[in-house]
């Protein structure tokens, strides 16, 4: 990775409690599921810490497995949004960095909705990040890429550095988003990830990249389907190794 803060990235990546992660999923993997999901999360951490622009990668998690593993990668971990509104301290790179006591969580019942709880976590981080490493840029990435080149991400990042605002890479199915970049002085850092996300990352002004060569990038695993593509792509070992096992048993 770069030394350079200015004009390098942080890379944030949201990872679910893993009981929670991958649903649609369980058709395949079975009591399996929670591994897939971070077999699939550390495929994409490596992939995302072998690119050049990037300087930091930062998963928001309060997983407690997911967590130590993503760190012994190389990522620095800190809670979710939701776990932080305690206003308990965080570290980020070995900086204390203070929480926010007092701020309440928003929804019905003092409870967040998923999409919502996903959107508060990533801004989360990218305040600490901004605090920690004034002048990075920021980027969000889904945690289910396990077929990502870095070669995908450095491209896709000096696109929306040229452009200079934020900027978006549509999933496979041209529903969601996979990446969410805004560089240094591109503007606010305002991610909208879950569901039709494409259109709303559109609505609110940010550039869609259509880059070619960017399989990987935009092959979230969702289905056993998702999976089986994202295998015929390639994928990282972590993911290799363990769909290799659930298939032979399908």
């Amino acid at each position: 990775m770069t030394d350079t803060a200015r004009f390098s990235w942080t890379v944030l990546l949201p990872v679910k409690v893993l009981a929670r992660a991958k649903s649609r999923l369980a058709v395949l993997a079975g009591d399996r599921r929670r591994d897939l999901a971070l077999a699939l999360a550390s495929d994409t951490v490596a992939a995302v810490l072998a690119c050049p622009e990037v300087r930091q990668v930062i998963v928001v998690t309060s997983d407690p497995i997911a967590g130590p593993r993503l760190a012994a990668l190389g990522a620095i971990v800190v809670p979710d949004e939701p776990a932080d509104l305690r206003g308990d301290i965080v570290s980020l790179d070995g900086v204390p960095v203070p929480g926010r006591p007092g701020v309440q969580a928003a929804g019905r019942d003092g409870e967040m909705g998923l999409q919502d709880e996903l959107n508060a976590a990533l801004r989360h981080g990218a305040s600490l990040a901004a605090r920690r490493w004034p002048g990075t840029s920021i980027a969000a990435l889904t945690a289910d890429l396990p077929s990502l080149d870095p070669a995908e991400l450095s491209a896709a990042l000096r696109a929306a550095s040229a452009l200079g605002r934020a900027a978006f890479v549509p999933d496979a199915a041209c529903v969601g988003t996979t990446l969410y970049a805004v560089p240094w002085d591109g503007g606010e850092f305002l991610p909208s990830f879950g569901g039709a996300s494409r259109a709303r990352h559109a609505s609110s002004g940010a550039a869609e990249l259509d880059l070619d060569d960017m399989a990987g990038l935009r092959r979230d695993v969702d289905t056993p389907d998702d999976l089986r593509t994202a295998l015929a792509l390639g994928t990282g070992p972590h993911t290799a190794a363990l769909a290799a096992e659930l298939l032979a048993d399908a």
